[in-house]
């Protein structure tokens, strides 16, 4: 079955961006009238048109979609008293993404969102002609319907994880839990916890890389360590090492693509297993990719305001994996949380 995504009254996808956004026709904007005189454009038109994404915003900016005084300006152009701003929105496609009989682990369900505990190997949503196969087309059998705001090809994803990354993901079933839940990952009040396995041990058992993140300047599929690129924050705990390898425990403070990934291999211990980032693939188990795995996601739920906390168990393969190498997690949470384990913290 073929089922569009969001709204259809009021959720259209933008000029081929693949984005699912509410229908906003041209219009033009005084200044004068707005009160936001010497703000930042790209921070006015948040404010003016809040139902749209920041990156949504600042594209439409850099494609010359939001003009000033019929120019093009830059997103930190500063307003004037006189200017104004015009927005021409690219035309209308419409995008269908198909639903598939995928199996979900899934981990908690309710009205406003779901929790699964996504696989090595499968993709999080369709991107580059490939539109079959994803946890979204899981996602679109599974639910009656997502959130349109993460697009067409996205729908009701918040955050996401690499193919080979398993773990713990949130899904917003409607634009409302969508917005609350980006706002928290935002404001870093949503907690992602992920075990990794790498390669050697780092200096100290508690620490903090904050290393800013950027497209790689010579391969386009991968990230790199950049000064140009995007803030980025990761906090690292040990829980265990042995001859070469080690268990830690990362904290995203940020959700960079890659992130965990590119900052284990900036610090010279990349995760095992890892292709792109130089992890040791000649182990003793047999991994699908990086030994990487999102254990443990909390965030307060974005209607009840209900804390939530959930906690999954890696994938077999890296139960395995550590297992052999003798890495045992002694630091970590004092429970041993099951395939579909999860609590709530407090009311």
């Amino acid at each position: 079955m073929t089922q569009t995504i969001g709204r259809p009254q009021n959720l259209v996808s933008r000029g081929g961006s693949g984005v699912c956004e509410p229908v906003l026709e041209a219009e033009v904007w005084t200044m004068a009238l707005s009160g936001l005189v010497g703000e930042r454009l790209d921070r006015a038109c948040l404010a003016r048109w809040p139902q749209f994404s920041r990156a949504r915003v600042q594209a439409w900016i850099d494609t010359g979609h939001i003009l000033v005084n019929d120019v093009a300006v830059k997103p930190a152009y500063r307003l004037r008293a006189d200017d104004v701003i015009r927005l021409e929105p690219p035309p209308v496609v419409e995008l269908a993404v198909q639903a598939e009989p995928i199996p979900l682990d899934v981990v908690y369900e309710d009205g406003d969102l779901i929790v699964v505990n996504k696989p090595q190997g499968l993709v999080v949503h369709p991107a580059n002609g490939a539109t079959q196969g994803t946890l979204v087309n899981a996602l679109l059998h599974h639910c009656s319907d997502l959130s349109g705001i993460g697009g067409v090809s996205r729908p009701g994803i918040v955050h996401r994880l690499d193919k080979d990354t398993s773990g713990l993901m949130v899904v917003a079933k409607h634009d409302r839990a969508h917005i609350g839940l980006s706002e928290q990952i935002a404001k870093k009040q949503a907690q992602r916890v992920y075990w990794a396995v790498i390669r050697g041990s780092l200096a100290t058992p508690v620490g903090r890389i904050e290393a800013a993140i950027g497209r790689h300047p010579h391969h386009r599929q991968k990230m790199a360590v950049r000064p140009d690129g995007k803030p980025a924050a990761t906090r690292h705990t040990t829980l265990s090492t042995v001859s070469g390898y080690s268990l830690v425990e990362l904290a995203l403070e940020t959700g960079r693509t890659h992130q965990s990934r590119v900052h284990m291999a900036h610090l010279g211990h990349p995760i095992v297993g890892d292709p792109v980032y130089g992890g040791d693939r000649h182990l003793p188990v047999k991994l699908a990719g990086q030994a990487l795995h999102a254990r443990e996601l909390s965030f307060i739920h974005p209607v009840t305001g209900v804390a939530l906390h959930f906690l999954a168990e890696p994938p077999s393969t890296m139960r395995k994996l550590l297992s052999h190498l003798g890495l045992n997690p002694s630091n970590a949470s004092s429970e041993t949380p099951g395939k579909q384990a999860w609590r709530l913290i407090s009311e």
